[in-house]
């Protein structure tokens, strides 16, 4: 019997409308400039049929445009607030008839001076402005044609010519023989950082706080770090702070979970140790703190490999592997106490999926949604949903599959970003789109350099970009960063309020 979870989940990312190309006068609603909010749509990447969706998709391939209401530039009247600066040559006195009579002057008066001023000048613009106007027809409609700034010349009320400037902004095609421009891509590219590096890493953390992501722990070819090196992603700098209290041991296949501004790990492990501990990483004061239980607590067992989220000031713990067996049990912490009076406790959930490792875990509304992942003899290409309320499994049908594990699940809006990991046979590089919404993988053209195959990275998403940094190729520890740019899509809704239907 189909049983039904309702996800409010707050927008994991808001993903801008890209700038509009504006024409040179305001729009209204039936221009084809103008487009709808489409926040009802139940999919974050439908295909953009709409000459609204063109208009953004065009604005986000050539760039910010000028604004509708950008005025004409030309002289300004006497009224305003700038002094308007204008060429002699621009401003011209109309000679008087032959044989009109004139007012006589005083020899050398100023009137006389001025008088014969102006006729000299009115005499050279002529024969300046001749040859211009004979030419001025032909280079107009070659402008307006290629959507450049014209000049030329016009007569005032008043009879003198003055000069004028106007730019033809151009329009989206609309003839029949112009093919529509198609919707933006997302594009990967290396990201250009600089600074202190961490080097090559694997099966390491990253937590995003504010604009600085803070990577924990990982190994290279040969040993494991307990470093902490943070990354702004407003200037791509690394650094690698100095960091204070009780430093945790080198580990590897850990969680790092943010509560507030404090970063929460647990588990890992280095080389045949595993560990069950509970550290505390506050970002303000970079200071971590180890919680003391008492000796009778009741603590989950060792592991690494394994999932952890945060629901309602409580840190769920799910899978993962001990050494000996993969582990399928769910514990929980509250962490939004002093650590003093922190306590597990291991939750008795129903129909739960296989013990595994390596999966993937999302939040979505009160729902845990996992992923992949293997059981040391096996590479899974299932998905479940746990509602954390009723403590209750139930898997999804998929209609297709793909065998992940050591891969990176990423929300965007309505959608699950996976990217790359093993299949059960190599490491893959593909980034795999499943809609939360419709429970189907859909295929999306993705541009720009591919990062290579790898497995155990990191993925965070921060203003409209998707990160990746570090992972193994089975022969390599890498230690690059790539960008994927999610703005070219960024004109389509993105979905905060959905269900998930599931038998």
């Amino acid at each position: 019997m189909p049983s039904e979870y309702r996800l409010d989940s707050p927008q994991v990312s808001n993903l801008s409308d890209v700038p509009e190309e504006g024409p040179a006068t305001p729009v209204g609603t039936r221009s084809p400039y103008h487009h709808h909010s489409a926040a009802a749509s139940s999919s974050a990447f439908k295909a953009a049929a709409s000459t609204s969706s063109l208009a953004s998709a065009t604005a986000s391939v050539n760039g910010s445009v000028a604004s509708a209401s950008r005025p004409l530039v030309g002289p300004r009247s006497s009224s305003s607030s700038h002094r308007a600066t204008v060429s002699r040559a621009t401003l011209e006195t109309t000679p008087a008839a032959p044989g009109t009579p004139r007012p006589r002057a005083r020899s050398g008066s100023p009137t006389t001076l001025k008088e014969r001023e102006n006729e000299k000048e009115a005499e050279r613009a002529k024969e300046r402005e001749a040859p211009k106007e004979r030419e001025g027809g032909e280079r107009s409609k070659s402008s307006r044609r290629e959507g450049r700034s014209t000049k030329g010349t016009t007569h005032a009320a008043d009879g003198s010519l003055q000069r004028y400037r106007t730019r033809h902004y151009p329009r989206l095609p609309h003839h029949k023989d112009v093919p529509a421009v198609p919707a933006t891509l997302m594009y990967w590219s290396p990201a250009p950082v600089h600074g202190t590096l961490p080097g090559g890493v694997r099966a390491h953390t990253v937590t995003v706080v504010d604009n600085t992501a803070w990577v924990f722990g990982g190994c290279d070819e040969r040993v494991c770090w307990r470093d902490v090196f943070c990354f702004n992603i407003d200037t791509m700098q690394w650094s690698h702070p100095e960091m204070l209290g009780d430093i945790p041991s080198p580990c590897r296949a850990h969680t790092a979970t943010l509560v507030d501004r404090r970063i929460i790990v647990f588990g890992g492990g280095e080389g045949p140790d595993y560990y069950n501990s509970l550290y505390i990483l506050d970002t303000t004061t970079r200071r971590w703190t180890c919680p003391v239980f008492p000796e009778d607590a009741l603590l989950p067992p060792v592991r690494r490999a394994h999932t952890a989220v945060v629901y309602r000031g409580r840190l769920f713990i799910f899978g993962g592997g001990n050494g000996s067996e993969a582990l399928h049990d769910l514990w929980a912490i509250d962490v939004n106490v002093p650590p003093e009076r922190m306590r597990w406790e291991c939750l008795q959930e129903h129909g739960k999926p296989r013990p595994r490792g390596y999966h993937t875990t999302n939040l979505i509304g009160n729902v845990m949604v996992v992923f992949g992942g293997s059981d040391g003899k096996e590479c899974f290409s299932d998905l479940w949903c746990l509602n954390l309320d009723t403590l209750l499994w139930s898997q999804v049908k998929l209609d297709q599959t793909y065998r992940r594990l050591s891969h990176t699940a990423t929300q965007v809006g309505s959608y699950l970003f996976i990217m790359g990991g093993h299949d059960g046979n190599q490491y893959v590089s593909d980034l795999l789109f499943f809609n939360l919404v419709s429970l189907t993988f859909e295929e999306r053209q993705v541009a720009g350099l591919t990062p290579s195959a790898r497995g155990y990275h990191v993925a965070f998403l921060a203003d409209s970009r998707l990160f990746v940094f570090g992972g193994f190729s089975g022969v390599e520890v890498y230690e690059d960063m790539h960008v994927l740019d999610l703005a070219g899509a960024a004109y389509l809704p993105q979905v905060t309020s959905f269900r998930i239907d599931v038998e």
